[in-house]
């Protein structure tokens, strides 16, 4: 049941004075439960518990780690039907995609439960002592992976389950060792709840610590601000626009102690479309990207918001298709009011840009907050003289950019912000020949796709979900995947100390087992 209160540990709790409702945009009105905003005692009570459940939480064994995370899964999938109308309720998103976003945030949390309870992700790393080495005698050091300290996730507009509660940043952490304190989107504040319920029953019922995991609403930044700034907060997980992580990033930079922000921001992921494959398949990548660039009302952050060509017949026989193809797609609903109040303003904005003529946009009739679709396209001159053009645009929209040419296709590349994910379509014997042009793509991109579409992040150790600024704010790191926990850890070294001492996963003995780097060499054996 959704009481609107706040999870301090495991504790249900209303102070403060501030309350908001969530929003149906189906039916565009209110929901009826009323939340109560996370007062400044409550956000101090929640990073107290959570400082000190760190202090038993980062000593845990990975098998126990496990079972909390499996159990936490368990009793997501316990919640049934009611998990799935509530977030439906709150997002207007059909309730196929609310039963796939719980399969993938159930898969997640049970695919770090495996890499823990294995153990060898801690990277262990061992150099043994050598007193007889002239002329100085070599020390023993041994280094392991260990958890940062509590972290706080905030919520994400568009993925309720996979990107906000207990979706990824949340199950890296608590993977981790890291306590959790999640700053609960207001749009979807009822799904928050539950899925929290699901957590603190998991977490009881394994015998966690109580504040291993908080969950605060706030229906505007002071909770998020004061988070931020708390000194015993020590990382920050963030999902959404390049506006929120900077100033997130910005607030962490600013504090006496500095803390990583690991956001997750803007992309207009680029496509480019090379001459071969516009010429021999130019219909069938219209069709394909006019289906992608409306998936879930173009409110994914792999959403493709720019194509590249090279300006001839070819290309404007696709941009005709891609228009045609985009207009035969039935609208869906957006998010919220102020998502597609945002999309609409942008797409405004854009479309009055000189030199940008509209191919495509929807004018028909549609229900309240269902987005409208829309295809523009400029030459590429044009689009490297305004750096307007290279703004994202949240929703169904994206931009076809026709170049004069590979080498001003190359230079628009070299010129492009950071991004999540490129993308080329070509015939494999194009590929040799445009070797400069993949290479400038893979250096302004996270992940790179042949002959496919961005949208889709599969969750597999070989996913990164990340790329240059601002795509994110440190490219050395995968928000997607179990190697995602790497960012709330730190690596510690030992100094000649005692063997029975030392964690399990640095003792001679090996008792977990692990996979370690002993002498330079990766072993599971003894010492």
């Amino acid at each position: 049941m959704i009481t609107g209160k706040n999870y301090i540990g495991n504790v249900l709790s209303s102070l403060g004075k501030v309350t908001f409702k969530t929003f149906n945009p189906q039916i565009n009105a209110e929901n009826e439960i009323v939340f109560t905003e996370a007062s400044n005692i409550e956000i101090e009570k929640a990073i107290n518990l959570a400082t000190e459940a760190f202090k038993t939480f980062k000593t845990i064994s990975g098998e126990k780690k496990s079972l909390f995370l499996n159990e936490i899964a368990n009793e997501i999938e316990a919640l049934g039907d009611e998990l799935i109308t509530t977030y439906c309720n709150e997002t207007g998103l059909p309730e196929g995609r609310a039963m796939g976003e719980r399969g993938r945030t159930v898969f997640q949390l049970r695919s770090f439960a495996n890499l823990v309870k294995e153990g060898s992700w801690v990277e262990a790393s061992i150099d043994t002592a050598n007193p007889k080495r002239t002329p100085i005698p070599k020390v023993d050091l041994r280094k392991m992976l260990v958890a940062l300290g509590p972290v706080v996730v905030f919520g994400a507009s568009n993925f309720p389950l996979a990107y906000s509660t207990a979706g990824g940043d949340t199950a890296a952490a608590l993977a981790a060792g890291c306590p959790v304190i999640v700053k609960s989107h207001p749009m979807h504040a009822g799904t928050g709840e539950l899925v929290a319920s699901a957590i603190i029953q998991a977490a009881e019922k394994t015998g966690m610590p109580n504040g291993i995991f908080s969950n605060l609403n706030s229906s505007g930044i002071d909770v998020g601000v004061s988070l931020v700034k708390h000194p015993q907060v020590k990382a920050v997980g963030f999902t959404g626009s390049i506006k929120g992580g900077r100033a997130l990033y910005n607030m962490a930079a600013q504090r006496p102690e500095p803390i990583p922000v690991f956001a997750e921001m803007g992309s207009i992921n680029p496509v480019v479309l090379l001459p071969k494959a516009v010429k021999n398949k130019g219909k069938n990548w219209a069709q394909t990207y006019a289906n992608s660039i409306t998936l879930g009302s173009g409110q994914f952050c792999t959403n493709p918001g720019l194509i590249l060509g090279i300006k001839n017949t070819d290309l404007t026989n696709f941009i005709q298709a891609l228009s045609e193809e985009i207009v035969k797609i039935e609208p869906s609903c957006m998010l919220h009011p102020n998502i597609i109040g945002n999309y609409e303003n942008n797409k405004a904005k854009m479309l009055i840009q000189k030199g940008l003529q509209t191919v495509a946009n929807l004018s028909k009739e549609v229900s309240t907050n269902y987005g409208r679709q829309a295809i523009t396209t400029v030459e590429g001159s044009t689009f490297l003289t305004n750096i307007n053009l290279h703004q994202e645009v949240f929703g169904p929209f994206s931009m076809v950019v026709q170049c004069e040419n590979i080498a001003q296709l190359e230079e628009i590349i070299l010129k492009l912000e950071g991004q999540l994910t490129g993308t080329i379509l070509a015939e494999t014997e194009e590929l040799p020949k445009h070797q400069n042009i993949v290479n400038a793509l893979q250096n302004r991109v996270g992940r790179i796709i042949f002959n496919g579409v961005p949208t889709g992040v599969e969750v597999c150790p070989s996913m990164v979900h990340g790329g240059p600024y601002p795509a994110s704010t440190d490219s050395r790191f995968t928000a997607v995947g179990i190697n995602s926990i790497k960012r709330w850890v730190r690596p510690f070294s030992f100094q000649n100390w005692p063997n029975e001492l030392l964690p399990n996963e640095l003792k001679n003995e090996n008792p977990l087992g692990i996979t370690r780097l002993v002498d330079g060499k990766l072993t599971s054996s003894k010492i």
